[in-house]
């Protein structure tokens, strides 16, 4: 039993871990790919606060927003 788990641990353990790491930094890529002006902010909240949920949730709300447009004086 022990050797099957053995031999299928490192086939499984990538896509979990991929997986996961994609969907905790969803808000993140969602403000790459949107090319925001603060991604790096949307970034440093998703690491320090997206292992919670409000953090998280917030994370993506502000990656998902279109940003205003710089007025020029």
């Amino acid at each position: 039993m022990h050797l099957v788990a053995l031999f299928f641990f490192p086939f499984l353990f990538g896509p979990f871990f991929g997986f996961g790491f994609l969907v905790y930094f969803a808000p993140t890529l969602v403000g790459l790919v949107r090319h925001k002006r603060n991604t790096l902010s949307i970034f440093l909240l998703n690491l320090f606060l997206g292992w919670t949920l409000i953090g998280w949730i917030i994370a993506l709300v502000w990656a998902s927003t279109v940003d205003v447009p710089a007025t020029v004086r």
